[in-house]
């Protein structure tokens, strides 16, 4: 099974005068859908933002990339997507993390813990959310949360419940996620809580391979089809050009990927709009790859890529 292409727009912020509009014309454009990250600098809150953007669209879903479990209780966070779900008539693609910047953790005065307890905190939240999508009255007792007899999310229930993305870097986060996620993001590993020199190598194509084996693997032994996961990546750089040995040049030099490896790389989407199309249907082809994101701070690159890229290879 060959997913469709999709295309979707990360967004931190909108001008507060002309957001409506802003978002009506990604929607034109022909993306799928629009995404706000959850980080305590200067961006837009996402449960709000998402909610505005569910009203102000048609067709467009509505996704978090992601919720840090760590800054809602989960039985805020079922209740925060169930009510998106209806709000958006079924467009909303819930996204939820394990947490992983440190600097929000430390600016909050929150607790910064290892990995595992995180990826653990993460696995029971998902269960008390899906608990609350799905059952008349739930209850859970785990190491990190307890619920006793809470109500259904919202009334009525979405007829379906949202979609939820998992995205990962690692073996156990991945393998989690492709046991559970409707969408399964294929990202760097960021086990410094930051953003390194060298995080991008972690993406580079003989890795990315890797991971997305590991994802195939873990469905496989959970009775899943690896095939009936929607694998996406989240790109931070877009460049059309004819010329772009230049720029992959520069970005080898801060990363440990040489510039043939940095022209297959899903985190930088360069070259000419052929080679672009080209390289995106390849790497669906190895990998199962079919949704990508992009940032949307720039209009002028959003209507860029919609022409060159979205246009001829959305719903193919």
């Amino acid at each position: 099974m060959t997913h469709p292409f999709r295309f979707g727009v990360q967004l931190q912020n909108l001008p507060p005068a002309t957001w409506r509009q802003r978002l009506q014309n990604i929607e034109s454009l022909g993306y799928s859908s629009v995404f706000w990250p959850d980080h305590f600098h200067t961006q837009w809150e996402p449960v709000t933002a998402l909610a505005a953007a569910a009203t102000a669209a048609e067709r467009l879903n509505v996704g978090s990339l992601v919720y840090d479990v760590d800054y809602r209780h989960p039985v805020v966070l079922a209740k925060a997507a169930a009510t998106l779900q209806l709000l958006s008539g079924g467009r909303h693609e819930f996204g939820i993390g394990a947490g992983w910047m440190e600097t929000d953790y430390r600016e909050a005065g929150m607790t910064y813990d290892r990995p595992g307890v995180r990826i653990a905190r993460l696995i029971e939240a998902v269960e008390v959310i899906r608990q609350m999508w799905r059952d008349e009255r739930s209850s859970f007792t785990g190491e990190h949360y307890q619920t006793r007899g809470v109500a259904p999310a919202v009334e009525p229930l979405p007829q379906t419940p949202p979609k939820l993305l998992i995205g990962g870097g690692g073996p156990k986060l991945l393998a989690y996620a492709a046991r559970t996620a409707d969408i399964v993001g294929i990202n760097p590993s960021l086990p410094k809580g930051a953003v390194l020199a060298d995080t991008p190598g972690d993406l580079s194509p003989e890795n990315v391979a890797k991971k997305v084996g590991w994802v195939r693997e873990a469905a496989s032994e959970a009775g899943r089809d690896p095939d009936a996961i929607e694998l996406t990546t989240l790109a931070f750089v877009v460049a059309i050009t004819d010329t772009p040995g230049p720029l992959r040049e520069a970005l080898a030099k801060d990363s440990p990927m040489s510039p043939e490896q940095i022209a297959d790389c899903p985190l930088f989407i360069t070259g000419s709009a052929s080679e672009i199309r080209d390289t995106l249907e390849r790497r669906r082809e190895k990998t199962g790859i079919s949704y990508v994101v992009i940032q949307g701070k720039d209009e002028g690159v959003l209507e860029q890529f919609a022409e060159a890229v979205v246009a001829p290879l959305a719903g193919k």
